[in-house]
């Protein structure tokens, strides 16, 4: 399971560093894809199967499913770390997150999100999120 909040650094080749308790349990080789909120998700090879399989039984008849099979498809592309532990973010999918130099790495269960900065703060502040009513809304689904 990922866990934990992690700042890094992108350098001007687009690599960055996994952090080591992160990098373990990913894997060599893992996929990064758009994720939502205009972050990006990594997945193990594992968790990324499991993830296609859902996306698999997704109606081929359904323009929603068919958006979202591609949204999470088309910028997917697998990864390796360096010798010193560092993996490549194409620029297409820096670009989406708006990545630069300053980035947030973060454990979220079965995958990573990688965000820029900026954005994570501005996304994780009190402003923006209520432990109250994120403890409300898990009551409706039943957590």
């Amino acid at each position: 399971m990922f866990i934990g909040e992690y700042e890094h650094s992108i350098d001007t080749k687009g690599r960055a560093i996994m952090p080591a308790k992160l990098r373990d349990d990913i894997g060599d080789k893992f996929i990064i894809t758009k994720g939502l909120d205009s972050c990006l998700f990594a997945y193990s090879l594992n968790e990324w199967t499991n993830f296609e399989e859902k996306l698999k039984s997704l109606p081929l008849t359904s323009k929603n499913a068919r958006d979202f099979v591609r949204f999470f498809l088309s910028g997917a592309v697998e990864c390796e770390f360096d010798k010193q532990g560092r993996f490549l973010i194409p620029s297409n999918l820096r670009d989406y997150a708006k990545l630069d130099k300053e980035i947030v790495i973060i454990g979220v269960g079965t995958r990573i999100e990688i965000w820029n900065r900026l954005d994570w703060k501005k996304y994780s502040s009190d402003e923006n999120i209520s432990a109250d009513e994120i403890a409300e809304n898990m009551t409706m689904l039943g957590i």
